[in-house]
């Protein structure tokens, strides 16, 4: 579905004193929040951990079939949407960086392979392990309804076990990274990067906002991902160019007008 431009989705949308975290059933969801069944953008991330449903959400062109039991993950600057039944059993919990961040240091998202760019955006979620999530959901619920003192640390401790529970599930044969120096400056790069890619266009720029050399940027992204700090740019505006072509009214001319001065630039 293409629109004249693409709405962008904050945590405000779940509530008035929604800022950080939020937490809900599936059943109904699309009733409540219409505009997730349209495509759009949010700046937070979406556990949805589905039990049981009929439909399908679309992640950057990617479609996940709601058959059986799964995590699907939204990232942030995705562009998504939900078609969803009414009566669809499981949950969505809602976060940002930030929450997560106050208590596990900045960046520690990063570690959690399957929330990184590339990754795939489901996990399927076997028979066996249901009971198991049955049982972190309805903590995590309890205690966002609750709502007592000291409820948001209980709530980060909470998601921290459940990041940590889908990245076994996603990588059962890896470990969760160790957070570096290096990988930290190349998430500070891809999140600059996010935010500026329209203005800025050379990696010496990112290098100058990192307190970096252009060389060392290059190195540490070369190292980290496999691909140089130019190439990451040229990417990410690539990646713009397929969203806005496939989801906006935007013509090729423009879409084109936008990327073409990356190139050059390079």
């Amino acid at each position: 579905m293409q629109t004249p431009e693409l709405t962008v989705c904050t945590m405000d949308l779940l509530g008035d004193s929604i800022r950080h975290f939020w937490t809900s059933e599936l059943a109904g969801l699309l009733e409540r929040f219409p505009v997730f069944e349209f495509p759009h953008n949010q700046d937070f991330y979406s556990l949805i951990i589905v039990d049981s449903a009929d439909g399908e959400i679309v992640i950057d062109n990617h479609k996940i079939r709601l058959d059986k039991a799964k995590a699907v993950i939204v990232k942030p600057r995705c562009i998504s949407s939900i078609d969803i039944n009414r009566q669809a059993k499981g949950k969505i919990i809602c976060f940002t960086e930030d929450f997560f961040s106050l208590r596990y240091n900045n960046n520690v998202l990063y570690q959690f392979s399957f929330l990184h760019r590339e990754a795939k955006p489901y996990i399927r979620i076997t028979h066996e392990q249901k009971v198991k999530w049955d049982t972190l959901l309805r903590l995590i619920s309890d205690e966002y309804f609750l709502n007592k003192s000291g409820t948001k640390k209980v709530l980060r401790s909470y998601l921290n076990i459940i990041l940590f529970e889908l990245e076994r599930l996603y990588n059962p044969s890896g470990y969760v990274k160790n957070k570096s120096i290096k990988q930290d400056k190349v998430h500070q790069f891809e999140m600059l990067l996010d935010k500026h890619f329209n203005t800025k266009k050379l990696p010496s720029v990112y290098a100058d906002m990192l307190h970096i050399s252009p060389n060392y940027l290059n190195k540490i992204c070369k190292e980290e991902t496999g691909q140089t700090a130019g190439d990451l740019i040229r990417k990410r505006i690539t990646v713009e160019a397929q969203r806005l072509l496939h989801y906006t009214s935007d013509t090729v001319n423009e879409i084109a007008d936008c990327a073409l001065p990356l190139f050059s630039a390079q």
